[in-house]
């Protein structure tokens, strides 16, 4: 089953080369080598900078790390994918769909603020917990 899988998943991946590289073969290929060398020469020591400076600043025990760095990687995973819809540099879009790309920054905004209020209050949910577990298991003293 993973053979067959793995077969189809590749003949998927051929069938799409096939069909991007139809068109403008050279601007494909700029597109992907300019791809890498951005991902590899800016985004990664940019990222590996911001992580290194938010361990720093509020310690890595303290668990508070996991709760910044799962709202950040999901917000700018959505940046990503919907980078020109949000910096509205798509003038196809409106034409073929009907909707207006103007509500894509508000969205996206608000999608940011909703994933670091969700991890905000998980921190302090599983914060309560230890606190609790942390009161139970110690003894108690008579006086």
């Amino acid at each position: 089953m993973h053979f067959l899988l793995m077969a189809a998943s590749f003949a998927l991946a051929g069938y799409a080369g096939v069909r991007l590289l139809a068109g403008d073969t050279f601007g494909v290929i700029v597109w992907f080598v300019g791809a890498a060398f951005v991902h590899d020469l800016v985004l990664v020591p940019v990222c590996a900078a911001a992580d290194r400076l938010l361990c720093r600043s509020v310690g890595r025990r303290s668990g508070l790390v996991s709760h910044v760095r799962v709202p950040v990687f999901l917000s700018g995973l959505l940046l990503l994918v919907w980078f020109p819809l949000i910096t509205r540099q798509a003038e196809r879009y409106e034409p073929a769909s009907g909707l207006s790309p103007d509500v894509f920054l508000g969205n996206w905004l608000l999608i940011t603020a909703a994933l670091f209020f969700v991890s905000g209050a998980w921190l302090v949910v599983r914060t309560a917990r230890m606190r609790r577990r942390a009161t139970k298991a110690r003894p108690s003293v008579p006086h």
